[in-house]
């Protein structure tokens, strides 16, 4: 299989049925019928419903997905035969899988990703980051804080500002991730700190 997708989990519709896409994105739900196996794969643009047939070689593997393991999929767009899902802008297609791969599996989640986490508590979302900023509400909040300053950086620029990247030597502080020490020339034996993002 490919290792590049073709189109995000977002971009469907129905003019694209009867291609051949290449999707990649987390496991966001997974339906088992028995006889099919429903896969709601997400990524940061949206979700797109992938069907896999029974007697395909990786049948099994489909049944077992947790939420939000990380799979490829390959395989052609069709019309859904269901009732189609005007919530979504790809709610009138989806993909029956001709490949799977399981990149990446999910252990048991602390809590669902796929729905609301308000009910978590700020410790936990805290602890568990990884999986919090995956939630829809802290998706929304990365990319309106992406355009936000995307914005600033083009109106300074407009007005003939200049933006410089330049290295901080600064004293060490006890929280955060591990330092990066830099000798001072001008007083032997003492040290600056690179700061690091934890």
């Amino acid at each position: 299989m490919a290792r590049l997708r073709t189109h995000t989990c977002g971009q469907l519709d129905a003019s694209h049925v009867g291609s051949e896409v290449t999707l990649m994105g987390w496991v966001n739900a997974c339906r088992n019928l028995g006889g099919l196996v429903f896969v709601d794969l997400r990524d940061s643009h949206g979700v797109t419903q992938v069907v896999v047939n029974p007697g395909t070689p990786f049948f099994d593997v489909a049944a077992s997905l947790r939420n939000e393991s990380v799979i490829e999929v390959k395989g052609g767009v069709i019309r859904r035969q269901g009732a189609t899902n005007t919530k979504i802008p790809t709610g009138e297609i989806e993909v029956v899988a001709g490949g799977l791969v399981l990149e990446s599996p999910s252990d048991i989640l602390p809590f669902p990703v796929a729905h609301t986490s308000h009910d978590e508590s700020e410790e936990t979302r805290l602890k568990y980051r990884f999986l919090d900023l995956r939630t829809e509400r802290m998706q929304r909040n990365v990319k309106f804080r992406s355009k936000v300053i995307h914005h600033l950086r083009n109106t300074m620029t407009d007005l003939g500002f200049l933006e410089f990247q330049t290295p901080i030597l600064t004293s060490s502080s006890p929280e955060g991730a591990r330092d990066f020490l830099v000798p001072s020339r001008a007083h032997p034996g003492k040290f600056y700190a690179l700061p690091q993002a934890p």
